[in-house]
C-alpha cells in the first residue's frame, strides 16, 4: 500500500511537500510512508479517498483504476481541439490574496495557492478561482469555482464561449465571468451574462487587462 502512495503523488503531479501538506503531515513522514518504513494511517487514507478522489480498492490491493470517476458537480466546457488529461493538479487561488487577475497572470509562480483541485479527464488548466457575483446564474453562482486556461491574445477567443476577464473601469480592476460575443461597435467586444437581469455590455478591447477561457466549473453547495 505504501509504495502506491508515491504513485498517487506522481499521478497528481505533486511534490512531497505539497502532498504532505494536504495530508497534514511532514515531508519526512510522507517519505517514510512512500518507502514502506511507516504505514499509511486510516486518517491519511480517508483524505486520499475523500479529497483527492483516489479509488480505495486501488489503495488496498492495486485493483481497478487509481482514481474514481469525475464528480457529478463538475461541468466541463471543452472544444474539439482540447486534449483531456487523465488527471492534473490545478492550483486554486484567492483573488483577494493576489490583488486581482493581472498580477496573478503576470507572475503566477510568486503566488501561493490556497488549495489544489484534482479532477480527471479535463483539458489543461492553468488555475482556478472562486466566482463572485450572480451574472452567470443559474449556470454559476457566487462561491462556485471556475477552472481556466489563460489566453495571451484576444484574437485567440472563440466567439460565444465563456471567459474570465479583468477589465479596467476608471482605473479599477473589475473581474468577471461572461460570454464574449462580437460587437457591432468597432474596437469592442460584447459581454453577455447568463442571468437575464444583467444587460449585455459593449466594452473597448483595450480595456481588457487579463483574459482566460473557462474550461470547467465546480458547483459548491452549502448547508445553512
Amino acid at each position: 500500500m505504501e509504495s502506491r502512495v508515491k504513485l498517487i503523488r506522481k499521478a497528481l503531479g505533486l511534490t512531497q511537500e505539497q502532498l504532505a501538506q494536504r495530508l497534514g503531515i511532514g515531508k519526512t513522514a510522507l517519505s517514510m510512508i512512500e518507502t514502506g518504513k511507516t504505514r499509511l494511517s486510516s486518517r491519511n487514507r480517508n483524505i486520499l479517498v475523500q479529497e483527492l478522489n483516489v479509488n480505495p480498492e486501488w489503495i488496498e490491493d492495486g485493483k481497478g483504476d487509481m482514481f474514481n470517476a469525475e464528480p457529478n458537480l463538475t461541468n466541463a466546457f471543452t472544444h474539439r481541439t482540447d486534449n483531456s488529461l487523465p488527471l492534473q493538479s490545478v492550483p486554486l487561488y484567492s483573488i483577494e490574496g493576489t490583488a486581482g487577475l493581472v498580477p496573478l497572470f503576470n507572475d503566477r509562480e510568486s503566488w501561493t495557492p490556497v488549495n489544489y483541485i484534482h479532477i480527471p479527464n479535463l483539458p489543461k488548466c492553468d488555475g482556478a478561482i472562486y466566482v463572485v457575483g450572480d451574472s452567470m446564474y443559474p449556470l454559476l453562482k457566487s462561491g462556485d469555482i471556475v477552472l481556466y486556461k489563460q489566453l495571451h491574445d484576444i484574437d485567440d477567443i472563440f466567439w460565444g464561449d465563456m471567459y474570465l476577464l479583468s477589465i479596467d473601469i476608471d482605473g479599477e480592476e473589475y473581474v468577471t465571468v461572461k460570454y464574449i460575443q462580437k460587437s457591432e461597435r468597432e474596437g469592442c467586444i460584447k459581454l453577455v451574462s447568463q442571468n437575464p437581469h444583467h444587460a449585455d455590455k459593449d466594452i473597448e478591447v483595450n480595456r481588457v487587462r487579463a483574459l482566460a477561457v473557462v474550461k470547467a466549473s465546480i458547483r459548491i453547495n452549502s448547508l445553512r
